[in-house]
């Protein structure tokens, strides 16, 4: 992996771990910068899953894939935010 690929990952990770942040009902309870590096491996792990179903390279937006990758974040961030989460007291 380059550089410039290195920097894409983590805007890209950080743009849709917003996104499953956005799709997700309620308040999350994880900080920003975890919600950065959830938003990395699922941007990896969706486009993994993209590439095994062969929709990873598409002509124009890679729409499956990018839903893919905003779902697996959506998950990531449900289960890290319920075993990081604030204690309510």
């Amino acid at each position: 992996m380059t550089i410039s690929g290195i920097i894409t990952a983590i805007i890209i990770g950080a743009i849709i771990g917003a996104l499953a942040r956005l799709v997700l009902p309620g308040k999350q309870n994880i900080s920003i910068l975890l919600t950065i590096v959830v938003g990395i491996v699922a941007a990896i792990i969706g486009t993994l899953i993209a590439n095994a179903l062969g929709v990873g390279d598409t002509p124009g937006i890679d729409w499956i894939e990018l839903i893919l990758q905003v779902a697996v974040a959506a998950v990531g961030v449900t289960v890290v935010g319920s075993l990081t989460g604030r204690r309510r007291s």
